[in-house]
């Protein structure tokens, strides 16, 4: 480690978007430790410079984790992140979205920790939007519990700033995909989709297939949040494309990836399902100083490499 590498400690660290943001640490020098219970994440998705601890963030061991073990930032990503499950059963959603945030956050405080950096939402915090794409300062009107918890977060930061000096930055994720995406899940549509073409199943649409949603893809994701390392005070970013995209496209982006050609399905609409969604990140790029996005059709295709790749490995 140099002089100026920190201690970092990722939660969620062995999902999706949380080993990518280890591996982007660990490539920058620093010190990666990780908090997951493996409840969806995977030990395989980390790398041997990161020090795994399989714990849960409700527990008061990883609050001793936190409080004991010297880190700098503490990089927030553990949740439950299913909006369908969070609408079943709020009390869940919130006992760690919630009060799991709350266990490790007052710990960080206590242990003197600089910063923290909180994975939030972009869609599910702003709800239906009024205009497009929604800046930071856009209404709050979330309309799941999981969109509550994710807002819920960002206030209780915002106080632990406040009140004790603690440096934080949320970042309002859009709609995140890429490799290692799980395909088991509501979130993961991109996932879902690449897994069903290479099994050469058909893939269903729900609704009329023209609702929108912002993709990003988890290397942007990756680089904001090492942009984010050091920022002081409390600061909110959106973490976006600014691009809507409908679920019709999205499906054409992933067969001329695949370069296949397979008609999809269509289903009856979700109830309730937000109809567009997109966000403003250009005050994460301006303040920041990071480069635009990756295009769709760049991002899909490493994707639908990575998710080749994993289907002969498996």
């Amino acid at each position: 480690m140099t002089e100026t590498s920190k201690t970092i400690l990722v939660t969620g660290g062995a999902g999706f978007i949380g080993s990518h943001l280890c591996d982007a640490f660990s490539a920058e020098g620093h010190r990666v430790l990780v908090i997951d219970n493996l409840s969806s994440g995977r030990r395989e998705n980390l790398s041997a410079d990161a020090e795994l601890h399989v714990l849960d963030i409700g527990d008061e061991a990883a609050a001793d984790l936190v409080r004991t073990a010297g880190i700098d930032v503490l990089v927030h990503h553990a949740a439950q992140m299913d909006v369908r499950r969070s609408t079943e059963d709020p009390v869940f959603d919130a006992r760690t979205n919630i009060l799991g945030t709350l266990n490790l956050v007052k710990a960080a405080v206590e242990g003197r920790v600089k910063q923290v950096i909180f994975a939030s939402s972009g869609g599910a915090i702003y709800g239906e939007q009024d205009y497009f794409p929604a800046d930071e300062a856009h209404p709050q009107r979330p309309v799941s519990p999981y969109g509550v918890s994710k807002l819920a977060g960002e206030r209780y930061l915002y106080y632990f700033h406040v009140e004790h000096g603690l440096d934080v930055t949320c970042l309002r994720y859009a709609n995140v995909y890429g490799e290692r995406q799980n395909p088991h899940g509501e979130a993961g549509v991109v996932a879902i989709f690449l897994k069903r073409l290479l099994a050469g199943e058909t893939c269903t649409i729900n609704g009329d297939g023209l609702q929108t949603r912002d993709y990003i893809h988890v290397s942007d994701v990756a680089r904001a949040n090492v942009a984010a390392l050091g920022q002081p005070g409390f600061r909110v970013y959106n973490v976006g494309t600014g691009i809507e995209t409908n679920v019709v496209e999205l499906y054409r982006g992933l067969t001329a990836a695949l370069g296949v050609e397979r008609e999809a399905e269509h289903a009856p609409a979700k109830p309730g399902e937000q109809r567009r969604s997109n966000v403003d990140a250009g005050a994460l790029r301006g303040e920041l100083g990071l480069p635009e996005p990756i295009d769709l059709a760049a991002g899909f295709r490493r994707t639908a490499d990575w998710f080749r790749g994993a289907m002969v490995e498996a």
